[in-house]
This record gives C-alpha cells, structure tokens and sequence, in this order.
C-alpha cells in the first residue's frame, strides 16, 4: 500500500457531533454499560446511534436504552447543543408520543447549557426539567 494514492470518497464519510456531544455519548454508554453487561443492575441495553426499528429506515437517537427480551425501546437520549434544543425536544415528543416504537421515556441534555429535560408517555408535549429516570429508577446526571 506504501507509495499508493488513494482517492478520496466523501460517500464513505458520515457526520456525527462534536467531541463533546460524542463525550456526552460516551460517558452515559460507559457509564450504563456495566450497570447492564457485568452487574445485571439493568434490563436494557444502552445501544448508541442505533436504529429504532431495523426493518426499515427508522430514526437514530444518540442513546437508545433496548429491552432485548420485548424488543422495544423503552428510553431515547439525544444530546444537543442549546442551539438544537427546540428541535430535539420536538423530536423526542414526536416519538414517544407515536406508539409505532413503544417509547416510554425520553431525554434531551443539553451539553451547554448543563441542562436535562424529560419527556414520559402522556405528558402531553410538556417537557419537566430533570435527569432522573423513573423507569430505571436512577439519575442519568450521575453519569457525567
């Protein structure tokens, strides 16, 4: 391969978020992880960028939180920028409150602002400033 120039294809390339959206992701997902794969301390499996529905083209949040058992998504995490705030909580709203993907519970963290909104199933498109999962029973700020 030495001495060879290959081109350069932008196709092969996606766009993700910044360092500190992507750190956001990480911490939570190692953060989660072990609570699920070594202390059993969790029923769903943290899964990042993952399709909500892999039969067809399906909305990718930037955590989803899987019960493989009843294969549905109980939680959504989408981390954003006080800048794409107003656009996230639209989107977690949406789908929770479309029963096509059985979402429960949903996040948005704001990574600037420091900030967490929650939006549960029947809240009617009112989102409450917290971090804490009722479903998990535990405060998702704790993991950054």
């Amino acid at each position: 391969m030495q001495g060879m120039n290959l081109p350069y294809v932008a196709e092969e390339m996606s766009v993700y978020g910044p360092k500190a959206h992507q750190r956001v992701i990480s911490k939570l997902n190692s953060g989660l992880g072990p609570l699920y794969y070594e202390r059993k301390k969790l029923h769903l499996e943290p899964l990042p960028e993952t399709m909500l529905n892999e039969g067809e083209a399906s909305p990718v949040p930037d955590l989803i939180l899987y019960d493989n058992e009843s294969r549905q998504t109980p939680i959504i995490i989408e981390v954003c920028h006080t800048d794409g705030l107003r656009k996230d909580l639209r989107k977690v709203i949406k789908l929770v409150d479309d029963d096509e993907y059985g979402i429960q519970e949903a996040f948005v963290y704001d990574y600037v602002a420091l900030n967490w909104y929650r939006y549960r199933k029947g809240d009617g498109g009112l989102t409450e400033s917290s971090s804490y999962s009722v479903l998990l029973r535990m405060d998702l700020n704790g993991f950054l």
